[in-house]
């Protein structure tokens, strides 16, 4: 973690983009919608359902970045950053919602075919890969620092590969009158939607449940700890991520017996190091005389060993 550098985007030109994102991804959605009407293709139904998830992700993201650059009160004494978390962990769920959605109308439209206009598909769907282009250049590097943006952002590539998938259905659909390549398409992009899903949301739950960074290991920050000059031991240590990029440590840290005199430069030295080797800028410590530890107490967590 230590080492690693983000180049940030200003706030406001930063919700400037989101903001543009969101008005170009409704205006697609009413033109989808309509088109898909017209047409009788399902497969555009379903792009511009999952575009209509996008504009409602990136609302949610903006209003998710206006919330976590909130001060901490006496409320959220912690801040409202996680605030981007929360968001990022509804649209991955509204995704998997979606995902499943798509498969169920597919198979029943395999049940029951009907005509598709597949020169109108191929048209919007055009313009709806056009857009999702516009948006992803919107918001690419804001999603390199922020879990919530990348979370829209997964909606918008998500969507923009349902539009491929939609034109190369309508092509099809065009030469050759093949009906069924319409649900077929349709639950690739459900399959798709479902895959990135599940393999984004699990992060965003770690976050949520107080989980270790994934880039730390505890057993080398713990390791770390006691091989400082003066430390006996460490015990009840919590390891978590406050925010996405703001790790955290809490821990009893024993002294070595006759070196209690140096207990603040000792505890110094833990914080320096945690700092510099690990990136952890957020520590408490509690410091414990050898003579007088916790009894039993175990390394990881706030129970007792046995």
């Amino acid at each position: 973690m230590a080492g690693h550098h983000h180049h940030h985007v200003d706030p406001d030109a930063g919700d400037s983009r989101v903001a543009w994102a969101v008005v170009v991804n409704l205006g697609l959605t009413v033109a989808q919608i309509i088109g898909g009407v017209l047409s009788g293709s399902l497969a555009m139904i379903a792009d511009a359902i999952h575009n209509l998830s996008d504009a409602l992700s990136l609302i949610i993201a903006f209003f998710a970045r206006k919330i976590a650059r909130r001060p901490a009160d006496q409320a959220m004494t912690f801040g409202y950053g996680r605030a981007e978390v929360v968001a990022a962990l509804i649209n991955y769920t509204t995704l998997v919602v979606i995902g499943l959605y798509l498969i169920y109308e597919a198979v029943m439209r395999f049940l029951t075919p009907s005509g598709v206009d597949g020169w109108l598909v191929v048209i919007i769907a055009g313009v709806a890969l056009l857009v999702d282009v516009v948006t992803a250049m919107l918001t690419y590097r804001l999603s390199k620092e922020s879990v919530n943006i990348r979370a829209a952002f997964l909606h918008n590539v998500a969507d923009a590969l349902g539009s491929i998938a939609v034109i190369f259905a309508g092509t099809l659909i065009i030469l050759y009158d093949w009906l069924w390549i319409d649900p077929a398409v349709t639950l690739m992009i459900a399959g798709y939607i479902l895959w990135m899903s599940f393999n984004e949301i699990g992060a965003v739950i770690r976050i949520l449940m107080l989980g270790a960074p994934p880039e730390l290991n505890a057993n080398k920050v713990i390791t770390s700890i006691e091989a400082i000059d003066g430390v006996t031991s460490v015990h009840h240590v919590h390891l978590w991520q406050m925010q996405e990029h703001e790790a955290a440590l809490d821990a009893h840290l024993v002294v070595d017996p006759g070196r209690w005199g140096d207990a603040d430069a000792i505890k110094k030295m833990v914080k320096e190091r945690l700092k510099q080797d690990f990136g952890i800028g957020h520590t408490t410590l509690e410091i414990e005389c050898a003579r007088h530890a916790c009894v039993g107490a175990g390394v990881i967590g706030s129970g007792r060993v046995g």
